[in-house]
């Protein structure tokens, strides 16, 4: 039964244009020093140039970050967009869905584009894990003794103090309820690590991706910035992809006592990605080819304890308010947050697991927060029109207990392409 809260939306004419994303890497890797923001920018640029469309021509910055990687966090939306080139008239603004945060923003452009606030819009999810910085909330009006607190923030973030469990607590619910072993968990981390791999031999990343390097990015008026890696490091794939057998993953400790380990768990990485949204007319006149028609979106609240479950209400809704049914989604990418929430949500759909994640998912690629979003919409749009296929889903549960779906159509379906 579809939630009657959940929150939905459709539109008739949006285009998601095209877009690019960084290589995602390994927490504290190769892109750990750079800034968020600058990680934003180097996606946003790519995008631009991969969709056709000048900075000159958006109207909306709308960007996605969780944490505040960097002194300057408050200014990540509006930085991104000035050093992408937009004008600097052109307003940019921040949003937070935590794990949906990409959904979000591509929602958001959506509206502005429908409603005629704006031809096209900047998106850009941006996130270092990395930089997460250890914390003191209580420390601007000093300390008493032996009451100096200072935390982990990016562990600390990972505790849901409402319901008292952690997110893979809230996974190895999820686990407990649907009877998954841990035998079950390991294979289908086996499975996202060998499609991702495959993927990667295939050459379907290579399109995806925007190789990082030793970079400066002006503005007129404003300090240069940029990025600065490693003496001549350039980061050319996802580092987290590799070999991964279940005989390997299964010698791997528990890591919240029960199925979840770090090995079938939803890597800690670094990057971000984007993609240019515009209204179906301003493509046309522009005459681009759309990489896929956004179609409908929907938010749902669920219970913290089992936040993982988000994405089955939020799915039944984006479908029901598009009037499809399951069977009509060619392909399904679920954010892998965690082994266990990814195979629940898939049984109490029904769902055939050959139109899930076939790419491999975020426990091969990884989660930076704020740019999951936009990398499973942008994975999704690649492989429908790789295939000729019509209609696919990006979703994601939500910690604190919510999920969010997006439906989106191949303009071109019925024609495989490669893009």
């Amino acid at each position: 039964m579809t939630n009657v809260q959940a929150l939905t939306m459709q539109w008739d004419d949006v285009a998601l244009v095209d877009g690019q994303r960084t290589p995602f890497t390994d927490y504290t890797g190769a892109l750990s020093g750079v800034s968020p923001i600058d990680l934003g920018i180097k996606a946003g640029r790519a995008a631009l140039a991969k969709a056709g469309i000048a900075a000159s021509d958006i109207g909306t910055v709308i960007c996605g970050s969780m944490a505040q990687a960097s002194f300057d966090a408050y200014m990540l939306p509006r930085h991104i967009g000035l050093y992408c080139g937009v004008p600097q008239a052109v307003p940019a603004h921040l949003v937070q869905r935590v794990c949906g945060t990409g959904i979000e923003v591509l929602s958001q452009a959506a509206d502005a584009v429908a409603l005629k606030r704006a031809d096209a819009a900047l998106c850009v999810g941006a996130e270092s894990m990395s930089r997460n910085p250890v914390a003191s909330y209580t420390s601007r009006s000093g300390f008493r003794m032996g009451q100096v607190e200072f935390k982990d923030f990016l562990w600390e973030a990972l505790l849901d103090p409402a319901c008292g469990f952690s997110m893979g607590g809230t996974a190895e619910n999820l686990a407990r309820r649907h009877q998954i072993t841990r035998e079950e968990v390991d294979a289908f981390a086996a499975r996202s690590f060998a499609r991702a791999l495959q993927a990667e031999a295939d050459g379907f990343f290579a399109d995806e991706y925007v190789a990082v390097a030793d970079e400066v990015f002006t503005c007129d008026g404003l300090a240069a910035r940029g990025i600065r890696l490693r003496k001549g490091e350039r980061v050319t794939r996802d580092s987290h992809v590799r070999p991964s057998p279940l005989e390997v993953l299964a010698k791997i400790k528990p890591a919240f006592g029960g199925v979840q380990t770090g090995g079938n768990s939803s890597a800690v990485v670094d990057g971000a990605a984007a993609l240019v949204v515009t209204s179906g007319a301003h493509a046309r006149a522009f005459g681009k080819s759309p990489l896929a028609m956004i179609r409908a979106c929907a938010a749902v609240g669920v219970e913290p304890a089992f936040m993982g479950i988000g994405p089955v209400p939020a799915i039944r809704a984006v479908l029901a308010k598009a009037g499809l049914g399951l069977d009509a989604i060619d392909r399904i990418e679920i954010n892998e947050a965690f082994g266990a929430q990814v195979m629940a949500c898939a049984r109490e759909l029904g769902l055939d697991e050959s139109r899930l994640n076939v790419n491999g998912g975020a426990i091969a690629i990884g989660h930076p927060l704020g740019a999951t979003g936009i990398r499973l919409a942008l994975t999704a749009a690649r492989e429908l029109r790789r295939h000729g296929l019509r209609y696919g889903i990006a979703s994601a549960c939500i910690g604190g207990g919510q999920g969010i779906a997006m439906l989106i159509e191949n303009p071109l379906h019925g024609t495989a392409q490669t893009r």
